[in-house]
């Protein structure tokens, strides 16, 4: 009988609320990689100034987002623990 006690003791501290303390995420990376379904996307750099000598064609071409390479991904994921 004592045995059942114990148990429920056990049950009721688990129930009790106790849980895992979470991953802080990397607050630099929130800012700079969005989550996709393939993987992460990032801004292109050599975007914000200099821009005179850049052609037209390059300005534009620099606007898209870029896929995050596969070989970076999961040094992305363990920045971003919850993306």
């Amino acid at each position: 009988m004592s045995l059942a006690l114990v148990i429920t003791f056990n049950i009721n501290e688990c129930e009790s609320g106790f849980t895992m303390p979470k991953i802080k995420s990397n607050s630099s990376a929130l800012k700079r990689f969005k989550r996709t379904a393939n993987g992460f996307k990032h801004k292109q750099s050599f975007t914000s100034h200099i821009l005179t000598k850049k052609s037209t064609k390059r300005k534009r071409q620099l606007r898209s987002m870029q896929q995050v390479k596969s070989c970076d991904k999961p040094l992305i994921v363990r920045m971003l623990p919850y993306a």
